[in-house]
């Protein structure tokens, strides 16, 4: 055997020693997402797990019920709870092996992951809307995960369960009206960092399956300023400058490895994603980038589809969760462009605008066990930024109590269903079109048309029954239709429930 040969396995034996004399003086423990005033998910397999030392026998009693397990070489243990109902009387947890962990304050319900970007992490106070609904929160409950990296996927999460709100606008609004309309508890897991990107939050395996994301980690992979730049800020936690901060939150996977993959598989109902600001930088494509805007590299907007339902499809296998629901937030009304033209006509249905992410988010609607909140009436035409965070709080709510709970409640506003044209009328018939109206007493808004040349003209709408019918004297044989595709487009049309038509266009349709 060579010198360098005998040195491999001489390290490599160190290290399952040590390994085992770690695992040897391990105490009894749940793992740290597990902890005093949490709430578990109702009416599926509750996973419970922790380390000990090896091969302990360790018994899990809650609700009635006790599963028993043994933990393996490396003191790893996992057991699955039986699906328990919803309960607002707080429990115990007892977990025993050779020594005994007791969790208190436990209550059962609905528990949703928060997770996104700056739109998700936007507080409270900001919104005085969402202030306003403090003093009437009951049986909510959240984790606030603390915002850290990592460069290995993490078996420990860093934060701790609070019989509180949840310090998120969008968050504390959807748990409100879930809780309003579910009456029983809702958990609120926020995981969420500003001006992070999707690729943020990817497992280092999808690489496999999105090319571009294979490319970003390669060139992370090589690039040693940069790794030992976040090597050093993470060795000096407690001292982040706000640069570092920024530097850290628009790295690709490492958000994912500290700030997501530790709660798997934290049993829960589903995903609230409020997250794409990030990948409107570009139409599609990654670009070349340089010193300034080397956090461009992600994928555009036209390319977020793909991404988008790979991530989805992603998470919930790694949940071991096909039904895992996820709510996809449309980023609402705003003016601005991508780099290259940054300056638009908000109005403008042909600009390179935020129209092209909604319906790259929309398309997430392919996938089974999805919804997209419809914010198309919201926003801020010059703000990143809004503060209208309540009412995206109050159509999750009723997506999720529709979608999941099946309380079969009013959720979605007017869809299109299909168009036909009549003479030289396009008519354009909708799904969730009860009550057709305006919410001003105007003709409806938003609408342009063309024919074969595709060049968009204003149309002339007017409601007819649960129908729009669309003409214009510019165009004598009609085609297409674009509603609300466009930056912050002015729109006016809602169902009887007050529920915004979703954008769209139909000249997408000859792919």
């Amino acid at each position: 055997m060579c010198k360098m040969t005998r040195l491999k396995y001489l390290i490599a034996s160190l290290l399952i020693c040590l390994g085992t004399a770690m695992a040897l003086g391990q105490s009894l423990k749940a793992a740290h997402i597990f902890g005093d005033d949490m709430v578990l998910q109702r009416e599926k397999q509750v996973p419970i797990w922790g380390t000990s030392s090896p091969n302990e026998k360790i018994t899990v009693s809650f609700g009635g019920q006790s599963k028993t397990t043994q933990s393996g070489a490396d003191g790893k243990w996992m057991v699955k709870l039986d699906p328990l109902e919803a309960s607002s009387d707080p429990r115990k947890m007892i977990i025993t092996g050779k020594s005994e962990v007791t969790i208190s304050n436990i209550l059962v319900g609905e528990v949703w992951i928060c997770s996104g970007q700056s739109n998700m992490f936007f507080p409270t106070s900001k919104v005085p809307e969402a202030t306003g609904l403090i003093p009437f929160i009951k049986n909510i409950r959240t984790f606030d995960v603390q915002n850290t990296v990592a460069l290995e996927e993490q078996e420990e999460v860093k934060g701790q369960w609070q019989a509180k709100h949840p310090n998120s606008a969008v968050a504390i609004s959807f748990a409100y009206f879930l809780h309003t309309i579910s009456d029983v508890p809702v958990g609120i897991i926020k995981t969420a960092w500003g001006s992070s990107s999707i690729e943020a939050w990817m497992p280092r395996e999808m690489t496999e399956v999105l090319p571009h994301f294979k490319t970003i980690m390669q060139e992370f992979d090589s690039d040693s300023t940069r790794l030992a730049r976040i090597k050093e800020i993470i060795s000096t936690a407690s001292k982040w400058s706000n640069k570092d901060d920024i530097y850290l939150r628009r790295q690709p996977n490492i958000l994912y490895n500290a700030m997501m993959h530790p709660l798997i598989p934290f049993a829960c109902r589903g995903l609230l994603w409020y997250q794409g600001e990030r990948n409107t930088r570009y139409m599609s494509g990654m670009p070349e980038v340089g010193k300034n805007n080397w956090f461009h590299r992600v994928s555009g907007m036209r390319d977020y589809e793909d991404v988008l339902k790979k991530w989805i499809l992603n998470y919930r296998k790694q949940w071991q969760d096909h039904e895992m629901h996820f709510m996809v937030t449309m980023l609402p009304g705003y003016g601005g462009g991508p780099e290259n033209q940054k300056k638009i006509d908000p109005e403008s249905p042909t600009a390179p605008s935020w129209a092209w992410m909604r319906e790259s988010q929309m398309a997430s609607l392919d996938l089974p066990h999805t919804s997209v909140i419809n914010t198309i009436d919201l926003g801020d035409v010059t703000n990143i930024h809004p503060t209208d965070k309540l009412p995206i709080g109050q159509r999750a709510a009723l997506l999720a109590a529709d979608k999941t709970l099946h309380k079969n409640v009013p959720s979605e506003g007017p869809s299109l269903k299909n168009i036909k044209l009549n003479g030289n009328k396009l008519v354009v018939y909708f799904n969730n079109s009860t009550g057709l109206r305006t919410i001003n007493m105007k003709v409806p808004s938003g609408f342009w048309i063309a024919d074969d040349s595709k060049k968009w003209v204003s149309a002339e709408a007017v409601i007819d029954g649960e129908s729009v019918i669309l003409s214009s004297p510019e165009i004598e044989k009609p085609k297409y239709v674009r509603y609300a595709f466009a930056g912050k487009p002015n729109v006016n049309l809602v169902n009887a429930y007050g529920l915004p038509a979703y954008p769209f266009r139909t000249d997408n349709w000859d792919k």
